[in-house]
């Protein structure tokens, strides 16, 4: 058995394992990231070792910056292992691919040491700081879209002052500062890379760190958001892979297959994309040359994503567990499940609200989906695709609703969305299964939930996550029909009925 890190990798001999070709003491840190999770180890972390393995020198490795108290176990896991960690990705035949990563090259726990996270931003040879916060990591309200500056971290940051030796504690606060001392330093900006399942997340990025650096402004001698509206990059991508949360399972096929000790594993399924739009004034990775998609105008590649995939996980979350399933590849097993996530959500009310998206025919994307998401191999939990919906109901799916109303188009599907997760927010299944809603605004949506028995629209009246849909009767009467069938026959009804409606 070997415990990974960069003295043992070479020790490691195993037919089908990747191991990084690059020398490792030659990573040099050129992207700071903020929000080392699963994701970005599946996706952007595996483009830049892809890049690396090709031949280009690694001066593009990545330091990871963590910010939460979740973090710290990841600073434990990679410090330990030098950035190293398995990825293994699973085809839906079974078949797998793995490889050892090493593009992450330092991470540092912000709370440990803000000084030295703030010393790394302001490297020279840093010229992107990319972003996987989650959709709540923006900080603004979905209904708005105005920046929320009385958020505790953030109305801490806005009050510090760092010249006299305060620390930042949110991404705000790190990125704002860097960019003030680089100018003051005469050091050109870094590009703002969002990788986070947001429509317009560059535009979004700006908007959010321009209005803190806007409150920030108002104690400094030397205003500094005009200058990053006129300096800083912030260009548009659109990610895609489906990641589940890594399980003792995953650490012991590592362990069993590959006889390897790896703290923090990853396992993905085999799609991949990325497509970001080119805007990079100080330079950037040689993307397209491993599979990056490098376009001028992300926003349709962006809606595809959005409205079909992540709408569709949202689809089938709340009816599956309600069902009594755990995974997605049990969710769309479940004919009845499938049929209405695939065409009554899909094909009626997801793809009108997607524009044409160059070399994509969308029904050939919809049925890949199908298959993505039945995927066992992955097993992708319900549960997890049922978190944080109050950033990603409001962020994914009310955008829909809101332009098929517009345009005099059916709605009861995402109605019936949106009624499943009212159900679920009861926190209570058909059969008595209580199971925990993991949503930063857990009391408030379960407080709503709780009053179904006496108002029928106490869910959709939260404003700050449906605004007026409450009042719209095109919405309001199908949303009260479905949560009315869910809480008296269940989701089976529920399903039936709008199957034998069409």
């Amino acid at each position: 058995m070997v415990t990974l890190n960069s003295a043992t990798v070479s020790q490691i001999d195993v037919p089908g394992l990747h191991l990084p070709s690059y020398p490792l003491e030659d990573r040099r840190v050129g992207i700071v990231h903020f929000g080392v999770g699963g994701f970005h180890r599946a996706h952007q972390a595996l483009y830049l070792d892809r890049l690396f393995c090709s031949g280009h020198l690694p001066q593009w490795a990545v330091c990871g910056v963590g910010l939460m108290p979740g973090d710290a176990a990841m600073r434990d896991a990679l410090n330990a292992q030098d950035g190293l960690y398995t990825l293994t990705a699973k085809a839906p035949d079974g078949s797998r691919d793995s490889r050892v990563i090493g593009s992450i090259a330092e991470f540092l726990y912000a709370p440990d040491d803000p000084a030295a996270v703030l010393e790394r931003l302001c490297d020279p040879a840093v010229r992107i700081v990319s972003l996987t916060v989650t959709e709540g990591g923006y900080n603004y309200s979905p209904t708005t879209g105005e920046f929320q500056d009385t958020t505790p971290a953030v109305a801490a940051d806005l009050a510090a002052n760092f010249d006299a030796g305060d620390t930042p504690s949110t991404m705000f606060g790190y990125v704002v500062e860097a960019l003030r001392r680089r100018r003051t330093k005469g050091v050109p900006p870094f590009t703002v890379l969002s990788c986070d399942n947001v429509r317009g997340n560059g535009n979004l990025a700006q908007r959010m760190v321009i209005a803190y650096a806007e409150r920030k402004d108002h104690q400094a001698a030397e205003p500094i958001a005009g200058w990053i509206a006129q300096h800083v990059a912030f260009p548009n991508t659109m990610v895609d892979r489906i990641t589940p949360r890594t399980s003792e399972a995953d650490r012991h096929m590592v362990r069993a297959d590959y006889g390897i000790e790896d703290a923090w594993p990853v396992v993905s399924e085999d799609f991949l994309q990325w497509v970001i739009e080119d805007n990079f004034p100080q330079g950037r990775p040689a993307f397209e040359e491993v599979g990056v998609q490098m376009v001028e105008d992300v926003e349709p590649y962006e809606l595809m994503k959005l409205r079909l995939l992540n709408c569709s996980h949202q689809a089938i979350a709340y009816l599956g567990l309600l069902l009594g399933h755990t995974y997605a590849h049990e969710a769309v097993q479940d004919s009845d499940l499938a049929y209405f996530a695939r065409y009554l959500y899909m094909d009626r009310e997801g793809t009108p609200a997607v524009p044409e998206v160059p070399g994509i025919q969308l029904d050939e994307y919809k049925e890949q989906l199908m298959s993505r998401f039945g995927n066992e191999h992955v097993r992708d939990t319900l549960a997890r695709l049922a978190e944080e919906s109050s950033d990603r109901i409001p962020t994914w799916l009310v955008p829909v609703i809101r332009e098929n109303l517009a345009s005099g188009r059916d709605v009861s599907g995402s109605a019936a969305i949106v009624a499943s997760w009212a159900r679920y927010a009861e926190g209570v299944g058909e059969n008595g299964e209580r199971w925990p809603v993991a949503d930063r605004l857990r009391d408030q949506v379960m407080s709503a939930a709780a009053h179904h028995g006496r108002d029928q629209l106490a869910f959709i009246r939260q404003t700050e996550l449906f605004g007026n849909l409450a009042e719209n009767p095109d919405f309001a009467e199908p949303y009260i029909s479905a949560l009315t069938t869910l809480r008296e026959r269940g989701a089976r009804a529920l399903l039936r009925d709008l199957i034998q409606a069409t």
